[in-house]
């Protein structure tokens, strides 16, 4: 059955590499890192001290709510403005959100503010009363799921419900893979797809190191993130936003847009094996992989370099190699696989949408960025990784693969020419 082509007209994106397409673009392709030392709050007592955080962004209230609401309008806006759509675009926005929550600075100023009466009791039960004695707008603003999607539609006048959605770190995919779904089942022809992460905060960084998750490589912040390294210890957290604005072909061409690439392909599968942890044997990665090329109408052959998730965990990169290879086989010795995270670190809820911009400028460029960190090849994990600096290739076809906390796993395959 034929189905209309899903291309992408605009693109936009901030990381803690700097604001815009153009500089983020710069810094990747030169193998720069931008994680650092943590200074938005005291780290004294921690065992991770560093992240990738956007401290250039002046905010008044410096919230993770804040932070992803703003960082998602810039994304979005770089990309609608690209895209011809400066006033606003007549299709839906599928967000990306954080789990985002009120940080404890906001707890403690409504408890800081209730009548001695409530501040008896359990710390949720007391927090709760202060609400109900002194009604907080914000405060509910902040912790409600769809309050970020909700200010980014306004602000560009997107018209019906904007649609919310978390799938751990696949999230930003999953975003993609929605609105391409929408344009494919034509009920739209044009889609905003927005993925944003801005919740460094003390507790965030706590329980990742609970999980063990995190690196603890604080000294130099630089070197952290190694994904598929040998002496790879954990990802390092970081915020940002990626924005695509997604057409069908015909609309596209009917009002003479600039094509920077096309979505050929996506899926997405469920791992149940962990709330954390992957799938040992790679299944439901690997299905996540063979469903997007079967998608794409595509054979592993054609694909010409995977970014790969490549969070910097031991465990993780490994799975995800043994499910690479269990897709390509022989063929993954000949196939460029690097990981964006070595430089701008793990976005979470926004990875799958930063990535999907790296992997459109890939093709434009015929550029692969590298994977920094890498003085210690792991001989369990034998690939291509793209070592320490980028390199000139003619890429049509990428592979990017997102899979996320809780078994939710995102693979998109994405082409410099249209279907």
């Amino acid at each position: 059955m034929d189905r209309p082509t899903v291309v992408v007209t605009g693109i936009g994106i901030i990381t803690c590499l700097g604001e815009g397409v153009k500089d983020n673009w710069a810094a990747l392709a030169s193998g720069t890192s931008g994680i650092r030392a943590i200074t938005r709050f005291p780290t004294d007592g921690l065992a991770t001290k560093i992240a990738g955080t956007i401290d250039f962004v002046g905010l008044k209230r410096n919230t993770a709510f804040e932070r992803s609401t703003e960082f998602a309008i810039r994304a979005a806006c770089e990309a609608l403005v690209q895209a011809g759509f400066e006033r606003g675009i007549s299709g839906p926005l599928f967000l990306a959100a954080p789990p985002v929550e009120p940080e404890w600075s906001s707890r403690f100023e409504i408890a800081d503010r209730s009548p001695p009466r409530v501040r008896e009791g359990d710390a949720y039960v007391r927090m709760l009363a202060a609400l109900r004695e002194q009604p907080s707008p914000r405060f509910h603003e902040e912790a409600q799921f769809g309050s970020v999607a909700e200010r980014v539609a306004d602000r560009f006048g997107i018209q019906g419900l904007p649609v919310t959605l978390s799938t751990a770190c696949a999230s930003g995919a999953t975003a993609i893979q929605l609105g391409t779904e929408s344009i494919r089942q034509g009920r739209t022809d044009k889609a905003l797809c927005v993925a944003t992460e801005g919740s460094i905060t003390a507790e965030a960084l706590i329980r990742f190191n609970l999980l063990s998750a995190l690196s603890t490589r604080n000294d130099p912040p630089q070197g952290a993130s190694r994904p598929f390294s040998l002496d790879r210890d954990g990802f390092v957290f970081s915020e940002g936003a990626a924005a695509l604005v997604l057409e069908s072909f015909q609309s596209a061409r009917t009002r003479g847009a600039r094509i920077l690439g096309s979505i050929r392909g996506a899926s997405d599968k469920v791992d149940p094996f962990h709330r954390t942890r992957s799938s040992p044997d790679g299944g439901p990665a690997i299905a996540t992989m063979r469903a997007a090329l079967l998608d794409a109408r595509i054979s592993p052959s054609e694909v010409g370099y995977i970014n790969a998730h490549g969070t910097s965990t031991p465990e993780n990169d490994k799975t995800e190699f043994t499910a690479m290879y269990a897709v390509f086989k022989e063929g993954l010795q000949s196939i460029p696989v690097s990981s964006n995270k070595s430089m701008i670190g793990h976005t979470i809820t926004a990875a799958g949408a930063i990535e999907a911009v790296f992997s459109i400028m890939t093709m434009q460029h015929n550029l692969i960025p590298p994977t920094i960190n890498y003085n210690r090849p792991d001989p369990a994990i034998p690939i291509d990784v793209v070592p320490n600096t980028a390199r000139e290739a003619d890429v049509a076809i990428v592979l990017s693969n997102s899979f996320g906390f809780g078994g939710q796993n995102a693979s998109l395959v994405l082409s410099r020419e249209v279907e």
